[in-house]
């Protein structure tokens, strides 16, 4: 098995075999979530206009960030704070942002592609190890798209090193992760919509057991729930 890791919309463009798209500040860490929260159908897209009619036509709701949307346009935010406190049981949510769901949309050369985040790291091994594909490529998506970021680009490796059985700290990423310029927006009391918890919540290592699963729509890609059978240990 070859593990690759690349970075940004070019990386992804290029991503060959099982791929794993990481964003972790915050749409594939959001989307564990939002499965976790009970929706009965979870699509990403990659504009807001695209995301505004997919909704309209399937009774949906929009949710997610981008830099020239202002946040009041948003049905729900991109936070798994404030998904949290919310009800989305049974609802359709189509989800749009700034890298991470539009690295889902361009993953032309993939055999398949999920989700990967911190939150759900052994589950994305556990399925890399299951399914022993010939080429594993993580992508490490970044500050929009275009520019490396520090959180995506350590969890890439954290799970490379999980499935090579390299040894890993995760506490000692928490702490650095914690005071780099990406997270800074947890802790600026003037975003309402990036509220503290959201780093907690986004460096929960392991939270859930499940990974997402891409399947092409039309406009977009459905993230589908896959459980992970517990993983035996010498």
């Amino acid at each position: 098995m070859i593990v690759n890791v690349v970075e940004c919309l070019s990386g992804a463009q290029r991503a060959k075999g099982l791929v794993i798209i990481v964003d972790v500040f915050r749409s594939t860490t959001l989307g564990c979530f939002l499965v976790a929260g009970g929706v009965a159908e979870y699509i990403v897209t990659d504009s807001f206009d695209r995301a505004k009619a997919m909704a309209a036509e399937r009774g949906g709701k929009v949710i997610g960030e981008l830099v020239d949307v202002p946040t009041s346009d948003f049905d729900y935010l991109n936070s798994p704070a404030l998904i949290e406190k919310a009800d989305i049981s049974g609802e359709t949510l189509i989800h749009v942002t700034n890298a991470g769901t539009r690295g889902l949309m361009v993953c032309e050369n993939a055999d398949e592609v999920i989700m990967g985040s911190f939150v759900n790291a052994k589950a994305v091994v556990d399925y890399v190890l299951a399914k022993q594909p010939e080429v594993v490529t993580l992508v490490a998506m970044g500050t929009g798209g275009t520019m490396r970021a520090q959180e995506d680009m350590m969890c890439a490796m954290y799970i490379k090193n999980e499935i090579e059985e390299y040894p890993n700290s995760f506490k000692t990423l928490k702490k650095f992760l914690r005071d780099v310029d990406t997270a800074a927006k947890f802790f600026d009391d003037s975003r309402d919509d990036c509220p503290e918890e959201d780093f907690e919540l986004c460096m929960d290592l392991d939270r859930f057991d499940f990974i997402l699963k891409g399947e092409p729509v039309e406009g977009g890609v459905r993230l589908e729930k896959v459980e992970i059978p517990e993983r035996e240990t010498a």
